[in-house]
């Protein structure tokens, strides 16, 4: 079977953009969560959010620029620019466009922009009769999650097959998956992949809000992500995007590229059961953690590093302990296990893709990044979570995993690259 491997990354995240201000973060363990500014949240239960500081015109992008492509879409190209120059597959795609292929996750697409021309054109919502000569030329791109996939493709160039993945808050990992898979069948040699969200908005906070699956310490924004911790009361909504090259290995070690790990195996599993519930035992993300380890042809202990879901709610930090231990066996118990979400918060569509990067970024830099405000351990997630400062620790296999609400469970396996220990 022919071999996936990383080897560019492009990272817009909460507290900085680009990979090196993300990885930077994320290793001093500092948080970047804080009271929302995009929008006057008073009136909500929860008033935090990790927001990414983002000036359009800072990234090239004109007035005309930001009134056709939603924020999203903004994070996605910026994203994708830094991956591309990273990898240096840029003549490549010029000489094979269509062997390029791109495939990006978003679980609720470009909601900003859509809900502001909801605004709009409702007056506010004081007329169901929208009057569409007022509405934005590009409505239409707002609409249809898939516009933001095929201006990926347009900005890079990519001609292979395109597709878009929304499955919740696995879509930016199932997303890398998808890419993969095309460069395995044959059908491309490279492929533009990861995740992408711009969630803070009204309705995005009103949703979660009546769920109360978010944090209400708004108070201390600072520490109020706090996955595995027994005083963590829900989740601090994140935005940001992380966009990654993949090629054929064959392809990459031709071009004499030094990738940052190997993507050795992804499955995915549905527990069939609820929108939001788990159920007991949490055996359908087990299951996709042994067929990801089955896939890569390696066994539990090989695990170095775990890059979890960590969201921060009682019951999915309890569900996936419980699904590490019945995936990895005894071994759950030696390897350490950590969430970005308690630093960066949870991007939803963007969130897998950000861990498996953080994945990536450990192998190349011997780092395990840490949970940032664990500070009272819950007793039922009793695993190594690597409390509030990064460990030195040579890591050359890491499992990463996500999950979203109906049920959706994805895990990843990352390796060390041959083609960089040979060179």
């Amino acid at each position: 079977m022919k071999r996936v491997v990383i080897t560019g990354i492009g990272v817009v995240a909460p507290g900085g953009v680009g990979t090196k201000s993300f990885w930077d973060l994320l290793t001093i363990g500092r948080t970047a969560t804080r009271p929302i500014t995009l929008f006057d949240a008073s009136a909500y239960r929860s008033r935090i959010a990790a927001e990414v500081d983002f000036d359009p015109a800072a990234h090239g992008f004109a007035s005309a620029d930001t009134e056709r492509l939603d924020r999203i879409t903004q994070f996605a190209l910026v994203a994708a620019r830094e991956a591309i120059a990273d990898s240096g597959i840029g003549e490549s795609v010029e000489r094979a466009p269509l062997r390029c292929a791109v495939s990006l996750g978003s679980a609720i697409g470009c909601t900003t922009a859509l809900a502001t021309q909801y605004a709009i054109l409702s007056d506010c919502g004081n007329t169901w009769d929208l009057d569409h000569t007022e509405a934005a030329d590009f409505l239409y791109d707002y609409f249809v999650p898939s516009s933001l996939a095929a201006a990926l493709a347009r900005d890079c160039g990519a001609q292979g097959p395109v597709a878009l993945v929304s499955s919740g808050c696995t879509s930016g990992l199932d997303a890398i998956g998808h890419g993969a898979d095309l460069i395995r069948e044959g059908s491309a040699d490279m492929a533009v992949v990861g995740g992408a969200e711009a969630p803070i908005a009204p309705i995005t906070m009103a949703s979660f809000d009546r769920l109360r699956l978010t944090s209400s310490r708004n108070d201390d924004p600072a520490t109020a992500s706090r996955p595995f911790d027994r005083t963590r009361d829900g989740f601090v909504l994140g935005e940001g995007a992380a966009v990654l090259v993949l090629e054929e290995q064959e392809h990459a070690r031709r071009r004499g590229a030094q990738p940052y790990a190997e993507l050795s195996g992804l499955a995915a599993h549905s527990s069939a059961h609820h929108m939001t519930g788990l159920r007991p035992g949490a055996q359908e993300m087990a299951a996709a953690i042994r067929a990801a380890l089955d896939q890569a042809r390696l066994n539990p202990a090989d695990i170095d590093y775990i890059s979890a879901h960590g969201a921060g709610t009682r019951h999915n930090d309890r569900h996936e302990t419980h699904a590490f231990k019945a995936g990895l066996g005894h071994h759950a118990h030696q390897v350490p296990v950590s969430s970005i979400k308690s630093m960066i918060g949870h991007a939803l569509g963007a969130a897998g893709a950000l861990d498996l990067t953080a994945g990536a970024l450990a192998i190349r830099h011997g780092i395990v990044p840490p949970t940032a405000n664990l500070h009272q351990p819950d007793p039922t997630c009793d695993l190594d979570y690597t409390p509030l400062f990064a460990r030195e620790q040579r890591t050359s296999t890491v499992l990463s995993v996500a999950s979203g609400f109906g049920g959706f469970h994805t895990a990843a396996v990352l390796t060390r690259p041959r083609l960089q220990e040979a060179a």
